[in-house]
């Protein structure tokens, strides 16, 4: 059998398949009939190779209780191993059905109420809720953008935060979503260094850690021996191989007392086996999935040129910087003088286009706008052009 899904320019229509992407606008307050780049799915076709694994599910015709067996693992350990030079053992494995999921049970798991918990904020949202809908404290250490664009870590801000409000817990975003940094292993040291002196336990969300498109993207734990011992490495296929609705992730925990408190939380909340067409599906795309997802970083890699190149010189009061991780672009707005309000009108109104406004990352994400570029490049091109024209006209008319 050879990789047949390897046209990203073949458009496929999503709408009327329940897609929360493009059938959900209305529900969440949003216009019909917008372009949509908001939620960081994909619209291309997954592998072959996953689609014929849940064929075989499907033909099977029994969907009871399932569990994963050694060839699971082994092809998720080959996976990493390969991948991000990251040496798994199968004790340490934990499945959740999300790193969401996995990132509120450890909330849950490793602090106490009002405890505090450390983010970077900008950063993807879902962070602080965990942190707040847990009855715990929410501290940012937020980054600092370069005059360049380019976000860095405060380190001498990051371990003040800890100690003023004796944090338990710090959330590491790796890439760095929205911002599209992939953190050196540098900066990440600096960071572990910090967390193992004042002792923080780190949850890595390390979900987009294939999106790399400059530098290398460091498994934080490998770094040194005492940072594994206090961190939980979160993983999944769902980004890479566009298999988020089956719910499927791989928890790391190297410490036995850590991993023990975590699947206690996991207990608690009455969740058991994964879903059986994740494991399948997981399983299909680690052992088989690598020229897929070859070719689409590739694909993704030009977009990202595309867009950088058209952002910077095509819209007016727009700039941005390219993406060394992730395939989300952070666009900066602020130029444009307008309030996140104006900006939002603009997009949705005047641009006709659902993207995910900056403030819901933090405060610091105030005036930018992050746009999902896993689409086909006719598609971009038509959001883009849209976004021009908006701002374009909106300017001409405040006679800016």
């Amino acid at each position: 059998m050879t990789e047949k899904n390897l046209n990203f320019d073949d458009p496929v229509n999503r709408y009327e398949t329940d897609c929360l992407k493009y059938d959900f606008a209305k529900k969440r307050g949003k216009p019909e009939g917008l372009l949509s780049f908001w939620v960081a799915d994909m619209d291309f076709r997954v592998s072959s190779y996953i689609q014929d694994a849940l064929r075989e599910v499907v033909e099977h015709g029994v969907f009871g209780y399932s569990e994963s067996r050694v060839r699971y693992f082994n092809a998720v350990k080959n996976w990493m191993k390969t991948r991000h030079n990251f040496d798994v053992k199968e004790d340490a494995l934990v499945k959740t059905p999300g790193v969401v999921y996995a990132l509120a049970q450890a909330v849950k798991a490793f602090t106490k109420p009002e405890d505090a918990v450390l983010i970077q904020n900008p950063v993807y949202y879902p962070f602080a809720d965990v942190v707040r809908d847990n009855g715990r404290k929410l501290v940012s250490s937020d980054l600092v953008q370069q005059s360049d664009g380019k976000y860095v870590v405060d380190f001498d801000d990051f371990d003040r935060k800890i100690v003023e409000n004796n944090v338990k817990l710090f959330l590491l975003c790796s890439p760095h979503n929205p911002v599209g940094r992939v953190w050196t292993r540098e900066e990440l040291e600096t960071l572990g260094d910090i967390c193992v002196k004042r002792n923080v336990v780190v949850v890595a969300d390390e979900i987009h850690h294939d999106f790399v498109f400059q530098g290398k993207h460091v498994v934080f734990e490998t770094i040194k021996p005492e940072f594994a011992q206090r961190t939980v490495t979160c993983t999944s296929p769902s980004k890479s191989f566009n298999i988020a609705g089956l719910q499927t992730s791989n928890i790391f925990i190297t410490n036995p007392k850590l991993r023990a408190q975590f699947k206690r939380a996991i207990d608690a909340s009455g969740y058991s086996q994964l879903n059986t067409f994740g494991l399948a599906a997981t399983r299909a795309a680690y052992e088989n999935g690598a020229e897929w997802l070859d070719a689409l970083i590739k694909y993704i890699d030009a977009n990202l040129d595309f867009a950088v190149d058209y952002v910077n010189n095509e819209i007016p009061r727009a700039k941005t910087r390219k993406n060394e991780g992730t395939y989300l672009l952070w666009i900066d707005l602020r130029d444009s003088g307008w309030t996140d309000d104006e900006i939002e009108s603009v997009v949705v109104n005047d641009a006709k286009l659902w993207l995910d406004g900056g403030p819901m990352f933090g405060a610091p994400g105030r005036g930018f706008q992050r746009m999902n570029l896993a689409c086909s490049r006719s598609y971009l091109a038509q959001g883009l052009a849209n976004l021009k024209r908006a701002i374009a006209d909106r300017l001409s008319r405040n006679g800016q």
